[in-house]
């Protein structure tokens, strides 16, 4: 089972989502019974809604980058180091999202659908994903559609 852990720090995310805990509750239940990596282990995790302000601070603070982006992900545990436990929850990190930039991407699709491409990418990270290398970034991209899929 997957919980987390919703922060906002920006009341603009209540104009999209009224209640983001839940919705994300919902989302994460179809994601643990539905997609393999997930099946079987208990994970928390935070999410902070935040502001194109806050996260560029984040963004200068943690990766020396002076801009506002979509996504920041925060891993508890480095890849070799994760180890998931079946009987208790293990904590697996944090995650910012920028309602600026869902917002404004969502011009294109929807704000949800948008908002679900930033946390689940995010959520990949904390599991232990990455897109540096071309194949690592197919096999995160076959996850994220996979997911994407199951909680429409």
């Amino acid at each position: 089972m997957i919980k987390v852990n919703v922060e906002v720090d920006s009341r603009s995310w209540f104009r999209k989502i009224q209640n983001p805990q839940q919705y994300l509750k919902k989302k994460l239940k179809k994601i643990s019974n539905n997609i393999s990596i997930f099946k079987g282990k208990n994970i928390v995790f935070t999410i902070m809604l935040t502001s194109s302000l806050n996260i560029k601070k984040l963004n200068k603070k943690f990766r020396k980058i002076d801009k506002s982006t979509d996504v920041l992900s925060f891993p508890y545990m480095t890849r070799d180091k994760f180890k998931i436990s079946k009987k208790t929850y293990t904590y697996i990190g944090d995650i910012a999202a920028c309602y600026e930039i869902v917002n404004k991407r969502s011009k294109k699709t929807s704000f949800v659908a948008e908002f679900d491409q930033v946390w689940v990418h995010g959520l990949l990270h904390l599991m232990g994903f990455d897109h540096v290398k071309n194949k690592e970034y197919f096999k995160m991209n076959k996850y994220e559609n996979k997911i994407i899929k199951v909680i429409l």
